[in-house]
């Protein structure tokens, strides 16, 4: 739980306090924080700088069992990123010091020249986040999540931000959710598992959920999303998910489609070892999709919103689609299947095609773990952003930046579309170069979504992580939720 609480330090009863520290500024105006603060820097062993840590035990000025100041490093540095991890950080020691409980002093934002909104959601969001940790399949259970963490603010901000902290729960949560199926390992999230887990989740929110079953699919001519779907015992599936708003106002619809590939083996071009392992996460942008749908359910944005999810499992057998093959898709265009193990792009183009003919999006942004290419342009930590509309691309980019959750824009040349002509259908699933595999892939989805204003999404490298970092657990990251969050609430 996260809470704003408001108090006189001398008065208020604290278990643990937590104080960031500026290397080289005062960023608190508490006579007693920055009387703590000069303490703990007249200390050899601390200057305040980032990592630095010290404990004063039962302060005689402040009723706390133990206060605890952490280096921020500079304050140039120190910025809504900066905040959020060093909140996570304190949770996770927390954590191992078997707390229940943890307080934190929230710094003056006129101090670090962050606006108090800002400030405060990055604190919050790393206390939130910080606080998860995926141990359900460890018979001990080393970690124990914090029971409560207080941010110590003025009376005035705790009342004027009283309803950020369930805001912040609204969206974290959702976060938590999508990490926790991105790294629920492929045996337990089976298509049909995952996507009962999406449904049920879903409707808990008051979300409309429909299911277009195998059956669906083929009367309706989802031909390359089946074909992806050919070589698994387990069957094909196309969530939809809406949410309209109570005041049924709104005339405008987005539309969001994630790639739901619960386990990719590449199929007959079967990936090698070392790209099989982490295959689990290749509904990452499903994932992010849905959990995005189930926050904004209890956001309540003023818009209407429907997001579709294709969810495959995608294996080699005597059933699987061949290299070489041509597929009809929902759209009617044929694609000549170069490699199997570029399914993404084929699951996604037949429920762009299906959610454009059915709701008729004013925009539609599709997120996915889709190439290996754009992590070797943009690193495991940046997605790439594709977009033929400048305000679309920068208002991704802007919420990226708002949220951490980084994005960079990528090009859409017109003369790479030769790349991806068949000699013997209208497209190839594979481009004809070894080279710009991102971008091919962006202008095979671009096909098939006509003049609707457009985006993709491609999260191939921050939707998990080897190793942890200070608010998020090895695996799955949650990537896109807080993303599109941010986005929605800005339209």
């Amino acid at each position: 739980m996260i809470k704003l609480i408001s108090g006189d330090l001398k008065k208020i009863k604290i278990d643990t306090l937590i104080i960031p520290v500026c290397e080289d500024n005062e960023i608190d105006d508490n006579e007693l924080i920055s009387s703590l603060c000069s303490k703990a820097k007249s200390l050899n062993e601390f200057k305040g700088e980032k990592g630095d840590e010290v404990i004063f035990y039962e302060n005689a000025e402040i009723k706390s069992n133990r206060v605890i100041l952490m280096g921020a490093g500079k304050l140039e540095n120190i910025d809504a990123e900066a905040l959020r991890s060093l909140t996570g950080k304190a949770v996770k020691q927390a954590v191992k010091r078997k707390l229940e409980e943890i307080t934190i002093a929230v710094p003056k934002a006129g101090k670090l020249n962050i606006k108090m909104q800002d400030l405060l959601q990055a604190l919050l969001e790393g206390g939130y986040l910080g606080n998860h940790f995926f141990d359900k399949y460890k018979k001990e259970k080393k970690e124990k999540p914090l029971k409560l963490i207080n941010f110590l603010v003025s009376s005035e901000t705790a009342k004027k931000f009283n309803k950020l902290p369930e805001r912040v729960k609204s969206v974290c949560s959702a976060t938590v959710m999508a990490r926790e199926w991105v790294t629920t390992p492929s045996n337990d999230k089976r298509p049909e598992q995952f996507i009962k887990s999406i449904m049920t989740n879903a409707e808990k929110e008051g979300l409309k959920a429909r299911l277009l079953n195998e059956k669906e699919l083929k009367q309706k001519k989802f031909g390359a999303l089946l074909a992806v779907a050919a070589g698994s015992t387990s069957l094909p599936g196309l969530v939809v998910l809406e949410y309209m708003p109570e005041t049924k106002k709104s005339k405008k619809t987005l539309a969001l489609v994630g790639k739901g590939v619960t386990f990719d083996s590449g199929g007959i071009n079967l990936k090698p070892t070392g790209s099989l392992e982490d295959m689990k996460t290749d509904m990452s942008g499903a994932a992010a999709v849905a959990a995005s749908l189930i926050a904004i359910a209890r956001l309540k944005p003023d818009i209407n919103i429907v997001g579709v999810i294709p969810v495959v499992e995608n294996m080699p057998s005597g059933t699987a689609a061949r290299p070489g093959d041509i597929v009809k898709t929902h759209d009617g265009k044929t694609v000549e299947i170069g490699n199997t193990d570029a399914e993404g792009r084929l699951i996604l183009i037949d429920a762009i095609s299906y959610v454009k003919k059915e709701y008729n999006p004013d925009t539609l942004i599709d997120m996915a773990t889709l190439t290996g290419a754009c992590v070797v342009a943009l690193g495991e930590k940046i997605a790439g952003v594709f977009s033929s509309d400048d305000d679309l691309a920068k208002a991704i980019v802007d919420s990226g930046e708002a949220t951490h959750e980084r994005c960079w824009r990528m090009p859409l040349p017109d003369d790479y579309k030769e790349l991806i002509k068949s000699d013997l259908a209208d497209l190839s699933n594979m481009s004809s170069s070894r080279w710009g595999g991102a971008i091919t892939a962006a202008l095979f989805l671009a096909e098939f979504t006509g003049d609707t204003k457009w985006a993709h999404i491609d999260i191939a490298g921050p939707a998990s992580i080897k190793k942890g970092n200070d608010y998020c657990g090895p695996g799955g990251t949650g990537f896109g939720v807080r993303l599109l969050c941010d986005f929605i609430e800005k339209l």
